[in-house]
C-alpha cells in the first residue's frame, strides 16, 4: 500500500466516475462512467514483473468488457425501439438480460467463475476495491432495472456458492472471494427491499471487509496455514478470528446487525422462503470461520517468530478498528433504545 502518484490519480477518477454514473439520468452517461470506472481500475491493478496481476488484469478487462458491450448494445435497443419491444412484449427479455448483464459485471451467480480467479492474483488493496467500490456501480443500476425473478434465483445461487465453495479453500484472498460472492445475495436482497438498507449492509460490510484486508496485508498472510504458523500474540489472533466471524454475521458483533435488520424486513415482506436459505448458507460460513479459529488456537504447530518493532506501530493503528467492529453492536443496540 506504498503511496504512488499515478495510482492516486488513477483512484480518484475512479471515485469520480462512481460518483458520476450514480448521479446521471441517462443510460449513456450511465454506461460511459461504468468504462471510465473499469478502465481507472485496470492499471491499479497492474504490477510490474508479476505474470499472476497480469493474468488477473486480462480476466477482468474481457469480462468487463464483454458485460460493458452487451449493457451498450440493449441499452440502444430500448432507447431506440422502446414502443416496438413494448408492442411486441420484448421489454421483460431486454430488462432480463439487462440484470444478467449487470450480475455478470459484479460476479453474482450465475457468472461468479471469474470473480474468484481473478481475485487471487491482486493485492490485498485490490482485493478491498473489487469486492467493495466496484460493486457500487452495478448494484445502482440493478436498483433502476431489476426483476425479481432473475434477482431471486441469483441470490439463492449466490449463497449456496459462496458458502459450500468456501468450505475446501486456503487461500485467503479465495475464501475472501467466496465471502464476498456470499455477500452479494445478501446485498442484492437488502436492495429489493430499498436502497436504504442496501447502504446500510454496504456500509458496514465495506468496514469488516476493510479491517481483515488491512490486517492481512499488514501481516503479509496470504494462506490460512501462515496463521497457524505465525507466533504473533495471542490477542491478535483473536481478533482476527473475531472479525472473520463478525463478517460471518455471527450475534452480538457488529456483522449481525445488517443481516438482522435485514431478516426483519424480509419477513415483513413475506420473502420467509429466501430468508431461510440466507440463513442456512451464513451457518456453512460460520462453520468454516470457527473451523480455522479453533484450528488456529489448539492445533500444536511450529512457530514463526514475531517481529514486533515491525508491526507494533502497525497493529496499535489496528486495534481501534477492531474494536469498534466486535463492540458496535451493542453500542448501537443501547443507543437505539434510547433514541426510541
Amino acid at each position: 500500500m506504498n503511496f504512488n502518484i499515478h495510482k492516486s490519480m488513477f483512484f480518484m477518477i475512479m471515485l469520480m466516475s462512481s460518483i458520476f454514473t450514480i448521479t446521471s439520468n441517462s443510460w449513456i452517461n450511465m454506461w460511459l462512467g461504468m468504462e471510465i470506472n473499469m478502465m481507472s481500475f485496470i492499471p491499479q491493478m497492474m504490477k510490474i514483473n508479476n505474470s499472476l496481476s497480469t493474468e488477473s488484469m486480462m480476466k477482468y478487462l474481457l469480462i468487463q468488457a464483454i458485460s460493458s458491450m452487451n449493457f451498450m448494445f440493449f441499452i440502444m435497443f430500448k432507447t431506440l425501439n422502446m414502443k416496438w419491444f413494448e408492442m411486441n412484449n420484448y421489454y421483460n427479455y431486454i430488462i432480463m438480460i439487462l440484470n444478467l448483464t449487470i450480475l455478470m459485471k459484479m460476479g453474482a451467480a450465475p457468472f461468479y467463475q471469474w470473480f474468484p480467479k481473478v481475485m487471487k492474483g491482486l493485492n490485498w488493496t485490490n482485493c478491498y476495491l473489487l469486492s467493495t467500490w466496484q460493486k457500487i456501480i452495478p448494484m445502482i443500476i440493478l436498483y433502476y432495472i431489476f426483476l425479481n425473478n432473475i434477482l431471486i434465483f441469483s441470490i439463492i445461487l449466490s449463497t449456496i456458492i459462496g458458502s459450500i465453495l468456501g468450505l475446501n479453500q486456503n487461500n485467503l484472498k479465495m475464501l475472501m472471494s467466496y465471502s464476498s460472492i456470499n455477500h452479494i445475495s445478501w446485498m442484492i436482497s437488502s436492495l429489493m427491499i430499498n436502497i436504504n438498507m442496501w447502504i446500510i449492509y454496504f456500509i458496514i460490510y465495506s468496514y469488516m471487509n476493510y479491517i481483515l484486508m488491512l490486517l492481512f496485508n499488514y501481516i503479509q498472510s496470504f494462506n490460512i496455514i501462515q496463521i497457524y504458523l505465525m507466533n504473533m500474540p495471542i490477542y491478535i489472533k483473536m481478533m482476527i478470528f473475531m472479525n472473520l466471524l463478525s463478517l460471518g454475521g455471527l450475534p452480538p458483533l457488529l456483522g449481525f446487525l445488517p443481516k438482522w435488520m435485514l431478516i426483519n424486513n424480509m419477513i415483513i415482506h413475506n420473502m420467509n422462503f429466501i430468508v431461510f436459505i440466507l440463513i442456512m448458507c451464513s451457518l456453512i460460513n460460520l462453520f468454516y470461520y470457527l473451523r480455522i479459529s479453533f484450528s488456529s488456537f489448539m492445533m500444536n504447530n511450529f512457530k514463526i517468530k514475531w517481529n514486533n518493532s515491525m508491526y507494533l506501530y502497525k497493529m496499535n493503528y489496528m486495534n481501534l478498528f477492531m474494536y469498534m467492529s466486535m463492540f458496535m453492536l451493542m453500542i448501537i443496540t443501547l443507543l437505539y433504545q434510547y433514541l426510541i
